[in-house]
């Protein structure tokens, strides 16, 4: 899973003119990304450059953020709707794992789409982490449900496996979201300038794949394959439980430090 990215943002300084078409709507896009510090290989390379495209076709068309927040929440919870009512089959790991990529990219396209029209709003931002906080977890309960229905399973054991990603993702996106909420409240109380902008390692993108939700959806692909796709979803549990364990500490001792100041 990937930082939470919301739809709000400050009033961008892009001209004084809207956009015209989707080339010029395509390029300003380019010059207001978000850092790319911190976020997993899929998420930068590929998933916000498709947010980009549908960011600018969404403009062209006259879509609001809420209504693309609305388009990928749409894409998102059928895949995942997909995967508990389903038998797996070849077949149905594409027709998930296109969903969930889809929706993902409407869920990158929504914030870009706020700040090219110049700022996005409270209600926009609140709209898109409960869509995000929904998805994140009902994803792991589908798996349990179409684990529990359809894996030839040898005793109950293996069901743990989505019991606790479900509760390692819910954490980890609170805990996101309530570091940078305090972090704010506190830069809104002392009038302490936000950090400056760290470079992006690539080699961090790399090491922090575990935690991509962007190849989760793509490991989706294999789900018609269970004796592939359950070791594999455990890996991906077993990343996201050993970075959230490290990065609780970290955090920890980030917000620890505004108490000191």
């Amino acid at each position: 899973m990937t930082a939470p990215s919301g739809t709000a943002s400050a009033p961008q300084a892009q001209g004084h003119r809207p956009p015209e078409g989707f080339g010029e709507a395509l390029a300003r896009l380019a010059s207001v990304q978000k850092s790319n510090k911190g976020a997993p290989a899929y998420s930068r390379f590929v998933n916000r450059k498709l947010g980009r495209v549908l960011a600018a076709l969404s403009y062209v068309v006259g879509l609001t953020p809420n209504q693309v927040t609305a388009i990928s929440a749409t894409f998102t919870f059928t895949g995942i709707a997909l995967i508990a009512l389903v038998d797996p089959a070849p077949w149905l790991g594409a027709a998930v794992c296109l969903a969930l990529v889809i929706g993902y990219a409407f869920d990158a396209a929504d914030g870009q789409l706020a700040r090219l029209r110049g700022g996005g709003s409270r209600s926009g931002e609140y709209l898109d982490h409960m869509v995000d906080s929904a998805k994140i977890s009902s994803l792991h309960l589908a798996v349990l449900i179409s684990w529990y229905r359809f894996g030839d399973l040898d005793g109950a054991a293996p069901l743990l496996i989505p019991v606790g990603f479900t509760v390692v993702a819910a954490v980890m996106f609170f805990g996101m979201i309530l570091k940078d909420l305090l972090a704010r409240a506190h830069r809104a109380a002392t009038g302490a300038p936000p950090p400056a902008p760290a470079p992006a390692s690539t080699l961090r993108s790399l090491l922090v794949i575990p935690t991509d939700y962007g190849m989760l959806c793509v490991a989706f692909l294999l789900i018609g394959f269970p004796t592939v796709f359950m070791p594999l979803y455990g890996l991906f549990f077993a990343g996201n439980l050993l970075f959230l364990l490290a990065a609780s500490v970290k955090w920890f001792r980030e917000v620890g430090s505004l108490d000191a100041t």
